[in-house]
């Protein structure tokens, strides 16, 4: 069984940052990232990473603010959160996908738990 593990979600002023990371017990993975639904709301992209190579997708709402970083040795990502806003808070889903590399979420074949990042203003 393919397990991801997330970490690092919490509660934050508007403005301030968190990271949240993620670890793939095993496995090949061609891409890896996050999602995030918030109360209401569809899933939607946060950010993605090809395992090789520059390719990332960002949510338009993000750019500018979000960071991804990988460690393949690790199979772990990294997203690095600043000037977080009310609008951020969500549940953050990891996704890892064997084939895919793009920033739609049906293309992932696997998902962590969620862990809820709460932005109070």
């Amino acid at each position: 069984q393919v397990q991801l593990v997330e970490s690092g979600g919490g509660s934050v002023q508007a403005g301030g940052s968190l990271r949240l990371s993620c670890t793939a017990s095993r496995g090949y993975w061609h891409a890896m990232g996050w999602f995030r639904q918030g109360p209401g709301k569809d899933r939607e992209l946060v950010i993605t990473i090809a395992r090789t190579g520059p390719m990332t997708y960002y949510g338009d709402s993000v750019k500018g603010r979000f960071t991804i970083s990988r460690d393949n040795a690790k199979n772990t990502v990294y997203l690095q959160m600043n000037n977080l806003t009310s609008e951020d808070t969500a549940v953050y889903y990891c996704a890892a996908s064997r084939a895919y590399r793009g920033g739609s979420p049906a293309g992932y074949d696997y998902w962590g738990q969620g862990t809820q990042v709460t932005v109070s203003s």
